[in-house]
């Protein structure tokens, strides 16, 4: 399930993305929203690693149906890919077109691969512009997206707690339904207190999600 009442072309997705540093500190939010409502990792859609490589952070999405997407902010910027396991592989018409600043990104076989080919439906990157050349903002292959531009669809929402909050909702059905206000604390990577996580679930302790907090990389007070 990863219907948030949109379903954005890529064009139109990509020009209500934020910039990088935003969308890493949405992509951290919304994993720790993760952690409070989802106790077990493999239960949660939505993480995020901020040591998953040298210099690298990784956020990530699995629906657990087999749709998921990849987006890895590191000096060289943002490459984000996306797999709608239910459309077809577009991945060798998408994937010459990234830029050589993102290969390894591209050639990662933990993104998901079959027969040793990349898997892909969707891809897209921002350069950070350190080479020197000018931030031509979000990008994209040439060749359309076969599938899969909806999976993103959550981080570029005009109002990102109220989005969350009605996914959240129908995924997880909540006993308590979290208090938007301490959602969109979070979401905002303001520190966490134990009043905050009480406001989105009651039954979770702040003392148990210190290995959440210091993988996903959130601040602290």
């Amino acid at each position: 399930m990863h219907d948030t009442h949109e379903t954005p072309d890529l064009q139109g997705l990509l020009a209500r993305l934020p910039a990088p540093a935003s969308l890493r500190d949405r992509c951290r939010g919304i994993a720790m929203l993760e952690a409070i409502l989802g106790p077990v990792w493999g239960d949660r859609y939505y993480s995020f690693d901020s040591a998953w490589g040298d210099g690298q952070q990784m956020a990530s999405m699995r629906d657990g149906e087999g749709d998921d997407w990849f987006m890895v902010f590191s000096d060289a910027g943002v490459y984000a890919r996306g797999l709608d396991h239910t459309a077809p592989n577009a991945a060798p018409q998408l994937l010459p077109e990234v830029p050589s600043a993102f290969r390894a990104h591209v050639e990662e076989p933990a993104f998901g691969e079959e027969g040793g080919v990349p898997l892909a439906t969707v891809c897209f990157w921002h350069g950070s512009g350190a080479d020197g050349r000018a931030d031509d903002g979000w990008q994209a292959p040439s060749a359309a997206p076969t599938g899969g531009v909806e999976l993103f669809a959550l981080l570029a929402a005009a109002d990102p707690a109220r989005a969350y909050l009605e996914w959240a909702e129908e995924y997880y059905e909540p006993e308590h339904a979290p208090d938007p206000a301490a959602v969109a604390h979070v979401l905002a990577l303001r520190p966490l207190t134990a009043a905050v996580v009480a406001a989105i679930d009651p039954d979770v302790d702040l003392d148990d999600l210190a290995e959440d907090i210091a993988g996903i990389g959130y601040p602290t007070a």
